[in-house]
């Protein structure tokens, strides 16, 4: 398949399973609010969230993805097969370890990363059972990683990309069944655990249908594994840079009340763009990037990089600009009803303002990381992750005491440490894949970004008109303010489309290449 069709694939599903979860907080936003319980539920699912983020959303696979292709390429699918199940089973293994040492250590993890409370307050101790109760997600989502990573490597992504549509679908359930925050809150947590498990039970059962018999038990460590694992260990983390700084981020808030919550939904904005373009278009292009290195082929290498790059800046730039022009209304119409009141609206849109033009910049280091990981180079990019995970500790912390010192909310400079994170982070990979000749842009690329860049400028300036005649819009809009945003979104985009035509952003004639276009 092409890279668009792949990405296509991944992206579809991926919107599907996005507009569930806007559902899903949308129901939780109005059941649990923002404030000392929502801190609280939001707290229990961070490590949830991460682990999710750095294995069902590729950045396990981005590093197992290269070794069990190479294997299944170079010794036959019996061999392949038996990286699988050792790793598979190391993995399990040591993720169940860890949830298990979790249950007994929670009390002192909660003073890390929910230290602004008082360890005697409902939210203290909330936070502490309902993160014991998710914490089994993180072995199921180990587990879901590995078979995704099978699946992609035969060229299938329907199932890898569609399995997390299942927590959504709990998470919805155990929201309507909610009586008050609390209760919706507990059953909430309840619901993420039995998701994960039928994650990985749905990915399990598509393994067995590609003829490749799995099971767990006790691993064996040998050379191919210990070399997987090797390998896995710092890409993961490579991958994780922005999720790790986004834990870092949620610890920190603790210190302001409701700020966890604020911070949380603008994350669910901005994640959109993340989760359906940046991931979708890493997840496709590795297996083909991969071939290209093994074969050393440089130029079907730079092509596909090229093509990752501009179509990920195509979709997501738009995206950015949106945020930025228009944060705080955007969050209103979503999320304001309900626990959850439009000042917390005005607050959370403090935060996706200053995400939003980092947007960019978390999606190129999905596309760009993959350059190494295709060349079996999982320590570089982990390397430039832990440095970016101090900048943006030490940063976020000094903009957060800063901005209370002058009588600000301190929140939204988390926020701004993360973006700048992510950009010194980009600009590190892709200057590191040219240092190497691993990857030389083309003038092509140039001459799409310069359109791209146009096309969401103007899409920009329709946005801010509208914002400036809102009453106007609410006139012929008169279904709530739910209803006006979607109204408000769909002319953007709209828009963004003529202009990207006009500019030469997107050429019809280059989505017939790319759906034409088979893999090398």
């Amino acid at each position: 398949m092409s890279l668009l069709r792949n990405t296509l694939t991944q992206s579809s599903l991926t919107l599907g399973s996005r507009i569930l979860g806007f559902l899903r907080d949308i129901l939780i936003a109005a059941k649990v609010g923002a404030g000392p319980i929502g801190d609280a539920f939001v707290t229990a699912l961070m490590f949830p969230n991460l682990f999710r983020r750095i294995f069902a959303e590729g950045a396990f696979a981005q590093a197992f993805v290269p070794a069990y292709a190479r294997t299944l390429e170079a010794e036959g699918p019996e061999a392949a097969q038996e990286i699988a199940k050792q790793t598979m089973r190391g993995l399990f293994a040591a993720t169940a370890a860890l949830v298990i040492a979790a249950q007994f250590a929670m009390p002192w993890i909660m003073k890390v990363i929910h230290g602004g409370y008082e360890e005697s307050s409902e939210s203290f101790q909330l936070a502490i059972l309902l993160t014991q109760i998710t914490m089994p997600y993180l072995a199921c989502m180990a587990l879901a990683a590995l078979l995704s990573g099978v699946l992609n490597s035969a060229g299938r992504f329907v199932l890898s990309a569609g399995a997390p549509t299942l927590l959504n679908i709990f998470l919805i359930t155990a929201a309507l069944l909610g009586d008050d925050q609390r209760h919706t809150a507990f059953l909430a947590s309840i619901s993420v655990s039995l998701a994960g498990v039928a994650q990985a039970a749905l990915l399990w059962w598509g393994v067995s249908r590609q003829k490749v018999s799995l099971s767990l038990g006790w691993p064996k460590l040998t050379p191919a594994v210990k070399k997987v694992i090797a390998l896995a260990i710092p890409g993961t983390i490579a991958a994780s840079g922005t999720q790790i700084n986004i834990l870092v981020s949620q610890a920190l808030a603790s210190f302001e009340t409701g700020a966890k919550s604020w911070l949380f939904f603008a994350d669910r904005l901005y994640q959109l763009p993340l989760g359906i373009v940046g991931v979708a278009v890493g997840v496709a292009i590795l297996p083909r990037l991969a071939r290209a290195a093994r074969s050393d082929d440089s130029k079907s290498a730079n092509t596909l990089m090229d093509d990752g790059i501009g179509l990920a800046m195509a979709l997501t730039l738009p995206a950015a600009i949106a945020l930025m022009v228009a944060p705080a209304y955007l969050i209103e119409g979503l999320y304001a009803r309900g626990a959850f009141l439009v000042s917390d609206a005005q607050q959370a849109g403090l935060a996706l303002v200053h995400y939003g033009w980092g947007v960019p910049a978390f999606v190129l280091i999905k596309v760009l990381a993959p350059g190494f990981f295709a060349r079996e180079d999982t320590k570089t990019p982990m390397r430039f992750v832990l440095f970016t995970v101090a900048l943006n500790t030490v940063l976020g912390a000094g903009l957060f005491l800063w901005f209370r010192a002058q009588g600000w909310p301190g929140f939204p400079g988390l926020a701004i440490a993360t973006s700048i994170a992510a950009w010194i982070n980009a600009a590190l990979l892709f200057f590191g894949l040219q240092a190497r000749g691993w990857y030389k842009p083309g003038g092509r690329l140039i001459s799409r970004l310069v359109s791209v860049t146009l096309a969401s400028l103007a899409m920009g300036g329709a946005l801010i008109f509208l914002l400036r005649h809102q009453d106007t819009l609410q006139t012929y809009v008169t279904y709530g303010k739910f209803a006006e945003v979607m109204a408000f979104i769909f002319m953007g985009a709209g828009v963004y489309a003529l202009a990207a035509l006009i500019f030469g952003a997107i050429r019809p004639s280059d989505l017939k290449a790319m759906l034409r276009r088979k893999a090398t």
